[in-house]
């Protein structure tokens, strides 16, 4: 017996894949399947894939351990545990972020579906959030107004119009979870981390593939960053801004997931991309939280309160924006420098 005869049955014991197991998977591949034992031994959820693993391996290994992530937040979302409605709408992001940015590896036409459906479940979970994060965005500001200026139940009227939103938002999360559509939901994702469709890049190594894949989403946001930029203060560029975030964060995710093939340059550009997204995740915070300020103040006026405090709320998240708005200037402008994309091809 040769010695490469004996280490392949050595490896076929340990991992349970005999010449009967490989047959059946051929048999059960359909075309335009991946059968990703015959490209390369994919690693379960949590693992890392070797950086000459192919395209389609090194993505797949990423959507498992996100699919593995959001089966584990579940009931952290059903207990109200603290972060868990955040940590879950980010996974569903790096889902639709991963389908969107590797379309030579899985294609999109194949995922559009599902990634509608991601989206549906990220906005159910998005409203959950906001309940979380705007009141205590504002009850946080309003520490910083002297005693004097606060006229009114102001902190009252706050927690008293997101509690009830927060809580019907908890409702339709809890609601969705038992519905069909997030069952459907639960089945397509496994099956594209364990059977995904290939495109024509999926068999490449992906060292060879990722990298463009990361510049392009790359590029999107820098071309979204200039045009904030040049946009007019106001709404115009809170606008802007918002779709730069986006772009940046799905180049955050599309380099996360390139980490095990690109390495230590990867990882280092996605600690860029997510400085930038948070600074300008605080800008998008302030402008929602000028949109509370307003409806809040117009319901203290309509009750009879007095609204001059509302308006020095809305005065402060406008004097953060600005703030803010430099800030992501700064940021981008260092996380934008070529030494962190010479690993991009």
């Amino acid at each position: 017996m040769s010695v490469n005869t004996t280490r392949t049955r050595t490896r076929d014991a340990r991992t349970g894949r005999g010449p009967a197991a490989t047959a059946a998977s051929a048999r059960r591949t359909r075309p335009g399947q991946a059968n990703l034992a015959q490209l390369w031994q994919a690693p379960i959820a949590g693992t890392r894939p070797r950086p000459s693993a192919p395209a389609a391996a090194v993505v797949t290994a990423y959507l498992k351990t996100q699919v593995a992530r959001l089966g584990e937040l579940e009931p952290k979302v059903r207990a109200d545990e603290f972060d868990s409605v955040h940590q879950m709408r980010v996974t569903t992001r790096r889902l639709r972020a991963t389908l969107r940015s590797f379309g030579k590896v899985i294609p999109r036409s194949a995922t559009s579906e599902l990634a509608g459906e991601l989206k549906w479940l990220g906005g159910l979970l998005g409203e959950a959030r906001d309940g979380e994060v705007l009141p205590q965005h504002l009850l946080t500001s309003l520490e910083q107004v002297p005693v004097e200026l606060l006229i009114g139940p102001v902190q009252a009227r706050v927690q008293g119009h997101f509690a009830p939103r927060r809580a019907s938002a908890r409702e339709q999360i809890i609601e969705a979870f038992g519905s069909e559509r997030y069952a459907r939901l639960l089945a397509s994702l496994d099956r594209l981390a364990h059977d995904p469709p290939l495109g024509p890049r999926a068999e490449a190594p992906a060292r060879d593939v990722l990298p463009a894949a990361v510049r392009k989403a790359y590029r999107q946001a820098s071309k979204r960053m200039r045009r904030a930029r040049h946009a007019p203060p106001g709404p115009d560029r809170d606008v802007a801004l918002h779709e730069a975030r986006k772009s940046a964060r799905r180049a955050r995710y599309a380099a996360e997931a390139a980490g095990p093939a690109a390495g230590k340059p990867a990882r280092k550009f996605a600690k860029q991309m997510k400085k930038v997204q948070s600074v300008i995740g605080d800008h998008q915070d302030t402008v929602i939280a000028r949109q509370a300020t307003r409806e809040l103040g117009i319901g203290a006026h309509l009750a009879g309160e007095n609204a001059f405090t509302y308006g020095l709320l809305y005065e402060h998240e406008l004097h953060q924006a600005e703030r803010l708005q430099a800030e992501a200037r700064r940021v981008w402008k260092r996380a934008s420098r070529p030494r962190y994309r010479t690993w991009m091809k």
